[in-house]
């Protein structure tokens, strides 16, 4: 549709970039549609034409309009020529008084018109009066911007003192609607998200090489085109999806948040309620414990094991040089690619007299290498390593203490002095350490990994894995390495595996 209602640049000195801009697109007030064709109705009446459409969809009033997403790049001059801008009102060009007079100072002064169909014509500033009036209207859209963002400020404040949820959910969470888009009623587990962050919290816990990550899951969810949080809301909300990608940021922000244990929460923390207790919107998606355990594991750090692949090769970071004893590359083109070493042609000095290098093809080396690893270990049963968040009263004592402390701190500043208060006071604190009593007395079982067979053997898990990176995973569990020796050495490759990890564990 677009491309109908463009055309290309001709240097007349009308051709116009139509500025749309909608803070939610459920506004039906100011649609795209409805701003497009305002647009179009009064760049006619100026005898102009759209060459291209800057089109900030779910982007507030109060952004700057020079890092708009669309809007942004032409006004910084990184998008072509143009002769100016075009819009349905002064507030979809910006609702902050500073902004808008910034944006029109700017296309003022490089010679460039503005169009908007609440004003007649083209705006000429050089006369005081529309100067004026495009003041007055800048002036009113940041009254009505900040009417707004106090009525959102105060339902956000009586929402998190009722205990209940305002913006989006998190993770693995949503919303439930007892009427389309009416309230929400309350907050259920999204089963679907849910069992694919507990999968990742899972694999995360029960590494020890050292070589799934949140980049490496990252990039497996990636790969299996597992939609990002913000497209499952999309999926959730009927909603277009955009492609999104996930990142390891992304990853360790789920996992260690104190969302996924079910709390209300407000600017990355847990709301505390009246009884002085993080308030609960919903089941968590696992316990206090393993959150911990998560926030320790998913910790930057280096690995001594060096970093983790995260392309799809089986090879990839368990294959080295024979000769240098450097880590082999992929290599060749795309219709024949191999495992070599290029340390020599990369000018590491060390490895100056690596002539010739290995090369081998790829498929012709896994297969060796697959072959090899079934024959030793395919008959095994795996055993499949599962975080035990222990019996948790310790961490369970330590919440209640600090619930204990916050009520304390806030009697020491002066609450609960009236009588109602200081017998509500008394009744949630002894309640808090009768529980705290009977914790203590109960046998503590520390966290830790336990590992339980799963019927499954090592070769069934090869088979069934979805990709040469998920056979790598398994290859690197039992600590396989490859080392590949130049075409005419008396021994082409070697290949060696540590203790098989489930005869370890037992």
């Amino acid at each position: 549709m677009d491309d109908v209602l463009t055309s290309d640049y001709d240097g007349c000195g009308k051709c116009l970039v139509g500025v749309l801009r909608l803070s939610r697109k459920k506004e039906s007030t100011s649609s795209p549609e409805r701003q497009r064709g305002q647009i179009l109705t009064s760049v006619a009446d100026v005898d102009g034409h759209i060459i291209a459409w800057a089109e900030d969809l779910e982007v507030s009033g109060a952004t700057d309009p020079m890092t708009r997403p669309k809007f942004g790049p032409w006004l910084r001059g990184e998008m072509g020529p143009y002769d100016g801008i075009a819009a349905a009102s002064v507030d979809r060009v910006g609702r902050n008084v500073r902004d808008t007079l910034n944006t029109q100072d700017l296309l003022t002064r490089q010679g460039r018109m503005i169009v908007t169909a609440d004003h007649a014509g083209v705006w000429e500033f050089s006369d005081p009066n529309q100067e004026n009036e495009w003041l007055m209207k800048a002036w009113g859209s940041q009254m009505e911007l900040r009417a707004i963002q106090k009525r959102n400020n105060d339902e956000t404040l009586r929402a998190r003192q009722a205990g209940q949820p305002k913006q989006k959910p998190s993770y693995g969470y949503m919303f439930v609607r007892l009427v389309p888009v009416g309230k929400v009623d309350h907050v259920a587990i999204d089963t679907v998200a849910a069992e694919i962050i507990q999968t990742v919290a899972r694999r995360i816990l029960a590494d020890e090489t050292g070589k799934i990550t949140c980049a490496t899951e990252a990039a497996r969810l990636n790969r299996a085109s597992t939609p990002a949080p913000t497209d499952r809301r999309a999926q959730l909300y009927g909603r277009p999806m955009t492609g999104a990608l996930w990142s390891a940021k992304t990853v360790r922000s789920i996992l260690t948040s104190e969302a996924a244990l079910g709390y209300l929460m407000h600017q990355g923390r847990p709301v505390i309620g009246e009884d002085g207790r993080p308030v609960r919107l919903a089941d968590p998606l696992w316990d206090r414990a393993t959150r911990d355990a998560l926030v320790e594991k998913t910790n930057p750090k280096r690995s001594a094991a060096g970093r983790a692949p995260m392309g799809v090769r089986m090879l990839a970071g368990l294959s080295w040089c024979g000769t240098c004893g450097l880590r082999l590359y992929i290599a060749g083109n795309t219709a024949v690619l191999a495992y070599a070493c290029t340390a020599r042609v990369r000018g590491v000095v060390t490895s100056q007299h690596c002539k010739p290098a290995p090369y081998m093809r790829i498929n012709v080396l896994d297969e060796l290498v697959a072959e090899w690893f079934l024959a030793r270990f395919g008959d095994g049963q795996v055993m499949e390593r599962a975080y035990d968040p222990g019996t948790r009263y310790a961490e369970r004592i330590k919440e209640l203490e600090n619930s204990r402390k916050r009520l304390r701190d806030d009697r020491a500043a002066g609450m609960y002095d009236s009588p109602d208060d200081t017998e509500w006071f008394r009744t949630k604190y002894a309640e808090i350490g009768e529980e705290i009593e009977e914790l203590k007395t109960l046998p503590e079982r520390a966290p830790g990994m336990r590992m339980m067979p799963t019927g499954r053997t090592v070769a069934e898990d090869w088979h069934n894995a979805p990709d040469d990176a998920a056979r790598r995973e398994i290859l690197n569990e039992f600590a396989v390495r490859v080392v590949l020796f130049p075409t005419g050495a008396p021994q082409r490759y070697a290949i060696t595996a540590g203790l098989n990890p489930y005869e370890q564990a037992a």
